[in-house]
């Protein structure tokens, strides 16, 4: 009985195998030929005929690329705002979630859909409103205008996504917990932030790598002091319009590629699970 069924599903299983090792290639082709690139010599990566491969690798380009003076502290920077962003959207987003999710407040279905709308809106059109704004605050040329935008932009999906994991919490559970003499507090933050994590983990996934790989805001609002640049601005000294280093431009793309893969195989198992929803009944 179950044999013919089997025979009669394997088809449908192969193409969607193949199907999805063929899309895993077109991603990871773009991937494939930044590394290529950043180990391939000057003259290959200037070749009117590119080829798929490399005989003669080369450490030229990360020889220059680590060469830059100011690369460590460009790389440093990065980490401090990835870092500040992460670690306050997802503490600001548990909070909120939870808020809108366990109590009930007047225009709590409006602030909702402010949310909503505040993910429709373009980051470029915020760019030059943001700039008077950090302007005025005095905060230009340092990392808080780096920081600041970043968690704003990040809270609403952040919000939306977790509220999603606090509301699969049975209220049962917070009730049980409040018999057995538990504080809000200790409910919040023994129990129910254990149960969200991997929501969390989710949403500061998405955090990290737009804070990591911003290069508007560190554009418009870094002007004068560099060290206060962050690691996509690096690219722009590898980048001249005559004579463009395209070997470090690979490079140093390829370094600030590591950092987000380390982080994904570090979050890999919570991310998976957040995503396909962890928190059950």
């Amino acid at each position: 009985m179950n044999l013919p069924r089997a025979r009669v599903r394997r088809p449908g299983r192969l193409a969607a195998e193949a199907a999805a090792l063929l899309i895993a290639v077109v991603v990871a082709f773009p991937l494939y030929w930044m590394v290529l690139s950043a180990f391939k010599p000057a003259g290959e990566i200037e070749s009117s005929e590119p080829r798929p491969w490399t005989l003669a690798p080369s450490l030229d380009a990360f020889r220059r690329v680590f060469g830059q003076q100011e690369f460590g502290r460009y790389f440093l920077n990065s980490l401090v705002v990835a870092g500040c962003v992460v670690i306050a959207s997802a503490l600001i987003a548990f909070l909120a979630a939870t808020a809108v999710t366990r109590f009930r407040f007047r225009l709590r279905t409006t602030l909702l859909i402010m949310f909503l709308i505040a993910q429709m809106v373009p980051v470029e059109a915020l760019t030059i409103p943001l700039f008077f704004l950090m302007r005025d605050f005095g905060q230009l040329n340092t990392l808080g205008s780096l920081i600041l935008p970043h968690i704003a932009f990040s809270l609403p999906f952040a919000i939306w996504m977790l509220r999603g994991f606090v509301k699969a919490v049975p209220e049962v559970l917070e009730e049980a917990a409040y018999i057995d003499g538990a504080s809000r507090a200790r409910f919040l933050w023994q129990i129910l932030f254990p149960l969200v994590l991997p929501g969390l983990v989710a949403t500061s996934v998405f955090s990290f790598i737009s804070a990591w790989n911003d290069f508007l805001f560190a554009k418009s609002f870094i002007i004068s002091d560099t060290s206060q640049s962050t690691l996509p601005m690096a690219l722009l000294v590898f980048y001249k319009p005559d004579d463009p280093d395209w070997g470090g431009v690979m490079a140093a793309s390829t370094v600030m590629t590591i950092p987000v893969l380390i982080f994904f195989v570090l979050v890999q198992r919570r991310l998976v699970s957040g995503l396909g929803g962890a928190v059950k009944d």
